[in-house]
């Protein structure tokens, strides 16, 4: 079912025209650098406009996976695509299921203690941000980009590398987001059994934030960063040279979220001090 004639699954000029201009989405994130508003995470602000967290997360990045599959399946047939895309498409498809399954779904709703509330602001430019991004990449996998065994003739070997690549990246990732939930559960049950002794109620730990010291954390405070980087990078690997949405995907995340983590270092240093941040870097090891 067609559900935006021209846009939802995408004509070929819709397509063309958004992945030309997706490629230019860094210059957009230049405002970053310009200013430290930025009401999300550790830097929410009050403000009656805010939405709850975890909902508010789970809204904003579900889109992405939800419009990928939707033209997958849809895209095709319109196209006269009748014998089925290769494999390869399928895979890709599915690291991006994966991947946006566990960040949207799995990590706010079922695993995270709490979330800090989230502005419109964010919540809006999140979900222009996944569902664009989805669009590229969904047009170039279901119909746009390679169609048939031919199309990725030679190219095994750098799908297995570009696997192996994304796998364990998505692994750190897990990891190092489990190690920033830690703090809150730990702290969580130690409220809950204070609670229990004393009679009181549970505090919360919403807005509770420590230094994290396993994995990467001991070298850089934002290794899940790191680690996302690493895993689109295998991802773009997978996909080849060629395929401009995963190169863009790369490079969009990188230009959004490295004025993040430097910020965010600043904001560790002001709320811990320098001496206990000691020779950590924002995000990349000894460097940056």
């Amino acid at each position: 079912m067609v559900l935006v004639p021209g846009l939802l699954p995408p004509s070929y000029a819709t397509w063309q025209t958004v992945n030309y201009w997706w490629q230019f989405f860094p210059i957009v994130t230049g405002i970053q650098w310009l200013t430290r508003f930025y009401p999300q995470g550790k830097t929410s602000i009050n403000s009656r406009f805010n939405l709850p967290g975890k909902w508010a997360w789970a809204i904003m990045e579900a889109p992405g996976f939800i419009t990928l599959l939707y033209n997958m399946y849809t895209l095709p047939p319109l196209l006269g695509i009748t014998d089925g895309l290769p494999w390869e498409n399928w895979t890709m498809a599915t690291l991006y299921t994966i991947h946006y399954l566990y960040r949207a779904i799995i990590a706010p709703l079922l695993l995270n203690p709490s979330m800090s509330p989230i502005h419109p602001l964010v919540f809006l430019s999140a979900t222009a941000f996944n569902l664009t991004n989805s669009l590229c990449l969904s047009g170039w996998l279901a119909g746009y980009g390679p169609t048939t065994k031919q199309d990725w003739a030679g190219h095994l070997y750098m799908i297995e590398v570009g696997l192996v690549v994304w796998g364990w990246a998505l692994l750190g990732n897990i990891f190092h987001d489990d190690d920033l939930r830690e703090i809150r559960r730990s702290a969580l049950r130690i409220q809950h059994e204070k609670a229990a002794r004393e009679n009181k109620p549970v505090e919360g730990v919403d807005k509770l934030y420590m230094l994290p010291k396993n994995g990467l954390f001991n070298y850089v405070l934002f290794p899940h960063y790191l680690c996302e980087w690493i895993e689109w990078a295998g991802f773009w690997m997978c996909g080849g040279w060629s395929c401009t949405p995963a190169r863009s995907f790369l490079f969009n995340e990188i230009s959004t979220m490295l004025p993040r983590a430097l910020q965010g270092y600043d904001w560790y240093v002001e709320k811990f001090g320098k001496e206990r941040v000691g020779k950590r870097k924002a995000i990349i090891p000894g460097l940056l």
